[in-house]
């Protein structure tokens, strides 16, 4: 038993990470190509503004239903054809909701500049998600591997099409994103025989209230996150005035790098909520040796790109390279998002959605009240600050109202060493030390050498583990 479990989380992160590569992958190039397809740092920042626009309307629309099809979808007392059905009938009540809503909508001028394309995109993309989680909660974990590099390559071919064939720009990048996402939903439905899931006559109302009794609470759960990690764009955009596109380009180039942490724990979370949910004895040893290994991970990772983050930004065009300075901090951040991230786990594993509203609410009004105190007086790196500060609160707070749930062992003392080495890289990187380097070099090493055994060590165990059931 203690074998297949660790074994099974392996097989499927691997899977999920063969998805995610090739996602990755995109993101390595799609960011470095945006600066050149569209050459001003102002065009960029557009775009950013365009799609997080986008971002913010997603979960609204979708009513967070996609989570509740992944969850109620792996119990096996609901019909997966109810649970699907379900969620399509939301989506499109929530999409006809938004129709209705464009009065309003239309006020925002982001939104009214490219409203039609925006449209789209929400539609698309929930359509998208909620296909995607039913294939996977039906452990089609290679035709979500597949999927993935499928989606990838389609919108990496339309991005091109679209900013260097047509020369679109921000319509451009809209467009290209529309039609990977249907590439991707139309692939899932054809060879994931999805069509056999939807039956309107199948439409359960008391599972239709037990789905949005669990997933209603997660929407301003969902755009809380959002307020944390992308509204940092639109105060830099709404308080540093005439040079507000500038820097919030810059500073959504700044993500490009923490993007390859956030890709790192998507693909580990993929996996791990599925186990999270199918295995049910040992709990709590479980939770908290896989999370001593992901930690140790995310804290390795996030050395060695703040010891690279210079010379890995010369990619972009050479207007974009001071974008390096907002890496260190936001690559911080973006560790403990993650980690954030696997405790929402916990929060899927007992139902108890609306603590995850609780804690995300709170780290977003944090987020507001810092952004614009942070902003005035250190600029766009101000954001960086504020956005460190509220996951971490987010962060703590998860940490205390889990663990009248699941007591996981989150090895603090370890954690806050990993943080204060974090902390001193930063320091060193960002200073003005003629020998900085030889300093972060040796924090990064140390960094390593402190998280071997979870890193490594455990990637040996679970090697192990492999081994002993096939030979078994």
């Amino acid at each position: 038993m203690e074998q297949n479990r660790y074994g099974k989380l392996l097989s499927n992160t691997v899977l999920f990470a063969i998805s995610s590569f090739s996602g990755k992958l995109l993101t390595l190039f799609i960011q470095p190509f945006l600066t050149y397809a569209m050459r001003e740092v102002e065009e960029v920042g557009i775009t950013k503004l365009t799609s997080q626009c986008a971002n913010l309307l997603i979960p609204l629309v979708g009513m967070g239903i996609s989570y509740a099809v992944l969850r109620f979808g792996l119990d096996k007392q609901y019909d997966r054809r109810k649970v699907y059905t379900n969620g399509l009938l939301t989506v499109f009540a929530g999409f006809v909701l938004m129709i209705l809503c464009y009065p309003v909508l239309r006020l925002v001028p982001i939104f009214s500049d490219y409203a039609l394309y925006l449209y789209i995109y929400v539609l698309m993309s929930c359509l998208r998600t909620l296909t995607s989680q039913l294939v996977r909660c039906r452990q089609l974990n290679r035709l979500v591997a597949v999927d993935g590099i499928l989606c990838s390559a389609a919108t990496l071919l339309y991005n091109i099409v679209f900013l260097l064939g047509f020369d679109m720009g921000a319509e451009g990048y809209l467009l290209a994103i529309i039609c990977g996402d249907a590439t991707s939903t139309l692939f899932m439905f054809v060879m994931g025989g999805v069509a056999r899931y939807v039956d309107f006559r199948q439409v359960d109302l008391r599972l239709w209230r037990q789905m949005l009794a669990y997933s209603v609470p997660l929407i301003p759960a969902q755009i809380s996150f959002w307020v944390i990690n992308a509204s940092d764009l639109f105060f830099v955009k709404a308080l540093l005035g005439d040079e507000g596109n500038y820097w919030s380009g810059l500073l959504g180039t700044g993500y490009f790098l923490p993007t390859i942490l956030v890709t790192l724990g998507t693909i580990f979370y993929e996996a791990w909520q599925l186990s999270a949910v199918t295995e049910q004895k040992g709990r709590e040893a479980f939770f908290s040796k896989v999370f001593y290994s992901y930690q140790s991970v995310m804290f390795c990772c996030a050395a060695g790109i703040i010891w690279l983050c210079q010379p890995l930004m010369r990619i972009f065009r050479e207007n974009f390279f001071e974008a390096w300075r907002f890496v260190p901090v936001l690559t911080i951040a973006t560790v403990f998002s993650c980690f954030n991230q696997f405790l929402n786990s916990i929060y899927m594993v007992e139902k108890r959605s609306t603590l995850a509203l609780y804690t995300m609410l709170t780290g977003a009004v944090v987020n507001c009240i810092l952004n614009y105190g942070f902003i005035l007086k250190w600029g766009a790196m101000g954001a960086t600050y504020a956005s460190l500060i509220s996951y971490m609160v987010v962060f703590v707070l998860r940490c205390i109202n889990t663990r009248g749930l699941l007591r996981v062992d989150f090895k603090p003392l370890r954690m806050a060493v990993n943080l204060a080495l974090l902390l001193m890289e930063t320091a060193f990187i960002l200073g003005d030390n003629t020998h900085r380097m030889i300093f972060v070099t040796m924090i990064t090493a140390a960094v390593c050498l402190y998280n071997f055994k979870g890193t490594v060590g455990m990637a040996l165990h679970l090697l192990q583990k492999v081994r002993r059931r096939r030979s078994a």
